[in-house]
């Protein structure tokens, strides 16, 4: 089974609180893009989990690709079967663009399927938060208002927009965005008709831009060009287009300096129509 692993994007991010256990509260959209890995999986008879390519400084057992994996096996109906995972990376790591989320969820998706756990999503997206407040938003596949930790979706019908997607040169670290003393935790709740308006913002970048100067530049840079926001912790910044031709042309003035994309805002992952067209074409 071969599985494209989407990335996110955070049209807004307002951060609400902060919780005893440390983790924040707070309230975003997500909407993936077309812009996605690629997994593959086949199945083995030697009850093994192995992962290729390894990565440079990151233990298999660290990966969240293999901490899915491990998570389903207690569920699996044939317990011989093992797994030979391959992952062909397209998403910049640390981009705020939910990679390795979304590897993780394309990771339970798959073998729910090929291990026949049969599993619900809602189990599943259940199991997935102890690996990452934002993976179960992968597993339900939908675009979403989230709350709580970001676990908590309403799914939402949004614009689906051609974006600009802008990686500059740096690696952003979230804990040290979300340990700042100077981030903003407080923001008022809103409801989801506001949040649909899409006219929030993101509590975490001016945090991010003071920390990351090539951050700051390219989104100084990019709102030159209209509403440029930060997903997530960043380091990517995104810029919606209502038409295909106005994003290329701005891609074209884009500092080659750093990594550019142009990708379309998508309401239902791309993992979960090829997921159901693989089943399909296996059932018939």
């Amino acid at each position: 089974m071969q599985l494209p692993s989407p990335a996110k994007l955070n049209l807004f991010l307002h951060i609400t609180g902060r919780r005893e256990d440390g983790y924040h509260e707070l309230q975003t959209v997500f909407q993936f893009i077309d812009l996605c890995d690629t997994l593959e999986f086949t199945l083995t008879q030697n009850n093994h989990i192995t992962i290729s390519p390894v990565i440079e400084q990151l233990p298999t057992e660290d990966n969240l690709i293999y901490k899915a994996a491990k998570l389903l096996q207690p569920y699996k109906q044939n317990s011989h079967f093992g797994v030979d995972i391959t992952l062909e990376k397209q998403l910049p790591m640390g981009g705020g663009i939910g990679g390795g989320s979304s590897n993780a969820a394309t990771t339970l998706l798959a073998l729910n399927t090929l291990w026949e756990c049969h599993l619900s999503l809602e189990k599943l997206a259940e199991l997935s938060v102890h690996l990452g407040a934002d993976i179960p938003v992968f597993v339900m596949g939908f675009a979403a208002f989230a709350e709580g930790i970001g676990e908590k979706l309403e799914k939402v019908t949004l614009d689906t927009p051609y974006y600009l997607l802008i990686k500059p040169n740096c690696h952003v670290s979230t804990g040290q965005i979300f340990t700042d003393k100077y981030l903003t935790r407080d923001t008022p709740p809103i409801k989801i008709p506001h949040a649909l308006k899409l006219d929030g913002h993101n509590d975490c970048l001016e945090v991010v831009r003071k920390h990351n100067p090539d951050v700051n530049e390219a989104y100084l840079w990019l709102k030159n060009h209209g509403d440029a926001k930060l997903t997530g912790t960043g380091a990517c910044l995104f810029l919606a287009f209502e038409n295909l031709q106005d994003a290329e042309r701005v891609k074209a003035f884009t500092p080659q300096k750093w990594q550019s994309w142009i990708c379309r805002g998508c309401n239902t992952s791309p993992t979960h129509y090829a997921l159901n067209q693989w089943i399909k074409q296996n059932r018939d």
